[in-house]
């Protein structure tokens, strides 16, 4: 057939957009990276002192993980070949599970690819029309779309609201109800008030979900994530935690009651229709853990920066969060604003990202610092230098 030259409408309508988006200060870039995960990397090009990663712990190229995934590698070569239903799962994936549900002291694990995946996992399985999600208004967009994947009744509450949210809760007549709750907010870098949410999770009958992204291998003790940070044990509660950020690798899992890991690998869409990760990850990923239950240096090490950085930030025009987690929020508030001050300390080799809106409220655009324990005390005075001579 020959080609047409129509240009069609609906591209026309795309790139009128991304215009639109450009001149908002909202169109986003990727950036190239070189070499490993660390405080400097290679960036477009040039070398940058980057807060940018979510390698809490420092251990994305630690040595211990990387000779474990060539051991991993070795055994069990790269790809899985299947979904985990029908022969993708490993003994690696299976040693792992095992390994997770302990450290985190629930009865089982499961594993997913990513975080994103074991949200859109759990919430969609345990409900349905008629049921309903109570969600925190700041919530992660995995449990965004999860809840309205499911078809449940979508309820959001006021962050870290529980007087709401008990009133959302006694209204509803749903047979089946969920809250649902970043347990650490990825982009404010606050906790979430647990103990309250699953004391109303008792009282109303309903799930707990906690996305423990930002917290695993960070708080509680031994780093097992902010639901040991609060001593907190229930049949109710769920967990989600990533293998990503802190453990340094990739992927995710969910850890709850036997029964309800159980019905997940039964009838999860995600869970039954991917294939498995490469079992060579979750090899690397049992060096991980052993590194972040060890890891009380680093841990150490983490909190001292986050107390540097705040003093040293202090009194700037510019607010930072009421955060005390490795996630820094400096809040700028215009769009272009806080692009200028991300592009000036570009120029001068600090790689620290701006986070605006839909990822953000209107108005609140922030730089995103993001501490790691592979940081040092010289890399942070360097940050806080150079914002306090651009305020």
């Amino acid at each position: 057939m020959p080609c047409s030259a129509e240009r069609p409408a609906a591209l026309a309508a795309l790139e009128t957009e991304l215009a639109s988006l450009a001149g908002q200060g909202l169109q986003r870039r990727r950036r190239i990276v070189e070499g490993v995960c660390g405080p400097l990397v290679e960036v477009d090009g040039r070398t940058q002192l980057a807060f940018a990663s979510n390698d809490y712990l420092g251990l994305a190229g630690h040595r211990d993980i990387v000779a474990a995934a060539r051991e991993g590698a070795e055994r069990y070569g790269i790809g899985s070949g299947a979904s985990h239903l029908v022969s993708g799962h490993s003994r690696a994936h299976e040693l792992l599970e095992a390994r997770l549900a302990g450290f985190v002291g629930m009865p089982r694990a499961l594993g997913f690819c990513t975080g994103y995946m074991a949200n859109l996992a759990v919430i969609p399985a345990l409900l349905g029309r008629n049921d309903a999600v109570f969600a925190d208004r700041l919530n992660h967009a995995s449990l965004v779309d999860a809840a309205v994947l499911s078809r449940a009744e979508h309820h959001r509450f006021p962050h870290r609201d529980l007087a709401a949210l008990e009133r959302q809760l006694a209204r509803s007549e749903a047979p089946r109800k969920l809250i649902a709750t970043d347990a650490v907010f990825s982009m404010d870098g606050d906790i979430a008030p647990l103990p309250g949410l699953l004391d109303l999770a008792q009282k109303h009958d309903a799930w707990l979900l906690a996305d423990d992204a930002h917290g695993f291998g960070v708080l509680g003790p031994q780093g097992r994530g902010t639901l040991a940070h609060f001593g907190l044990a229930s049949p109710r509660l769920i967990l989600m935690g990533t293998l990503g950020k802190a453990a340094g690798v990739a992927g995710a899992f969910v850890a709850a009651h036997e029964t309800v890991i159980e019905w997940l690998l039964q009838r999860s869409r995600p869970y039954i229709f991917t294939t498995a990760a490469p079992p060579l990850l979750a090899h690397a990923l049992l060096t991980a853990i052993d590194l972040i239950e060890r890891g009380d240096a680093r841990r150490a090490h983490l909190n001292a920066l986050i107390a540097r950085l705040r003093d040293g930030l202090n009194g700037l025009r510019w607010p930072l969060a009421d955060s005390r987690t490795p996630i820094q929020p400096l809040i700028i508030g215009d769009n272009h604003a806080t692009l200028a001050v991300a592009q000036a300390l570009d120029a001068q080799g600090i790689w620290t990202p701006a986070i605006r809106p839909p990822t953000v409220p209107r108005g609140e655009a922030r730089l995103r610092i993001s501490l790691t324990a592979a940081h040092d005390e010289v890399q942070v005075e360097r940050l806080v230098s150079a914002l306090r001579a651009l305020a």
